[in-house]
C-alpha cells in the first residue's frame, strides 16, 4: 500500500492517478474540508489526517510501505505556513513513517537545498531532506526544476487570458530546465521500488535548456504570433496575481535571471522510463484553444 500525501494537490493528485492507473493499492491522506472524491471514485482510500496532528499520521502510515509527499503550505493559509506544514509537518510524517515500518518515503523537494538559505521554504525543505537521510528508512528525494504548469500558467496563460502582454522580470536571457508537471509525478511514481532510486536525490528537469525569451518565442509560435513583452523591476508584482503571490514571483523571476540551471536529462529519464515533455508540446496543449 502506498500512502500519498498531498493528493489533493495538482502534482499530488497526478501522482496518484498514475498509480491507480498502474493498479496500485493507494492511500490518500485527506482533511474533511478536502475534495479528494474524484480520487476515492478511481480507487484511493481516504484517511482523515493532517500533517500538524502527529496521531493522525501514525493511524495513516500503518500497513504503508510507501510514503510519497508532495505537500506544502505555499498555497495554504491560517494555521498552514511554511514552519508548521513544510518543516515541522513534514517532520512528524517522517518520525510516523519510521515508526510504522515504512520501506521507502519520497519526498519533493527541489533544486539547490540549503539549510542556511535566507528563503524559509528552501531552508524547511533542505532541514527536511536532512531529518529523512536520518531516519533510517530508504529514501528517495526528487528535486524537480522550474515546474512549466506552475510557470508558464501565470506568466503566459493569465496574461492571455486577460489579453494583456506577458511579464518578464530582467533580461529573460538566462537558461534554465523547465519541466512538465506530468513528468515529475511519472519520476514519483517510477520510483517507487526501484533500485536506482533507493538512497538517492533524483534532479528533475525538462529535454532542453530555455530562456524565457525562448519560452516566449515557443508560445508565439505555437499561437501563429509573437507575444508582446512588458517588463517591469522585481518591486513589482505580477499583474494578475494576488499582490503577496505576484511579489513573490516576481522576486523568484528576478533570481532567475542571475545563474542558469541547464540539466542533462537523458540519462535519468532512460533509468526511469520517463519521456520528457518538450515546451512546445506542453505550451501546445496548454494554449489550444486561445485566441489568435
Amino acid at each position: 500500500m502506498i500512502l500519498v500525501v498531498g493528493s489533493t494537490g495538482s502534482l499530488g493528485g497526478m501522482i496518484t492517478r498514475q498509480l491507480l492507473a498502474q493498479g496500485k493499492s493507494v492511500r490518500i491522506l485527506v482533511r474533511p474540508s478536502s475534495s479528494y472524491q474524484a480520487l476515492v471514485d478511481l480507487g484511493a482510500q481516504p484517511v482523515i489526517g493532517d500533517l500538524k496532528d502527529r496521531p493522525s499520521l501514525d493511524a495513516a502510515c500503518q500497513g504503508i510501505s510507501t510514503v510519497i509527499t508532495t505537500a506544502t503550505a505555499t498555497q495554504r493559509g491560517g494555521e498552514d505556513t511554511i514552519d508548521s506544514v513544510d518543516l515541522h509537518g513534514n517532520a512528524n510524517l517522517i518520525e510516523a513513517a519510521r515508526a510504522a515500518g515504512v520501506g521507502q518515503f519520497i519526498f519533493t523537494s527541489g533544486p539547490s537545498p540549503d539549510v542556511n538559505s535566507p528563503v524559509p521554504l528552501v531552508r524547511a525543505k533542505s532541514l527536511t531532506e536532512e531529518h529523512l537521510k536520518s531516519s533510517g528508512m530508504g529514501y528517495t528525494i526528487l528535486w524537480p526544476n522550474v515546474f512549466m504548469g506552475v510557470w508558464f500558467g501565470v506568466v503566459i496563460g493569465l496574461a492571455l487570458q486577460n489579453r494583456q502582454p506577458v511579464t518578464l522580470v530582467g533580461q529573460g536571457d538566462k537558461r534554465h530546465s523547465f519541466v512538465a508537471d506530468p513528468d515529475v509525478a511519472a519520476f514519483a511514481v517510477a520510483a517507487v521500488d526501484h533500485p536506482a532510486a533507493m538512497n538517492q536525490s533524483i534532479p528533475i528537469g525538462g529535454p532542453e535548456p530555455l530562456s524565457w525569451l525562448d519560452v516566449f518565442r515557443i508560445a508565439g509560435d505555437v499561437l501563429g504570433m509573437p507575444l508582446e513583452i512588458r517588463r517591469i523591476p522585481p518591486t513589482e508584482p505580477i499583474p494578475f496575481v494576488p499582490v503577496a503571490a505576484g511579489m513573490g514571483m516576481s522576486g523568484l523571476m528576478a533570481l532567475m535571471d542571475t545563474y542558469e540551471t541547464p540539466m542533462e536529462m537523458s540519462g535519468i529519464a532512460q533509468t526511469y522510463g520517463v519521456r520528457l515533455t518538450s515546451a512546445q508540446e506542453f505550451l501546445r496543449g496548454m494554449l489550444s484553444g486561445a485566441a489568435h
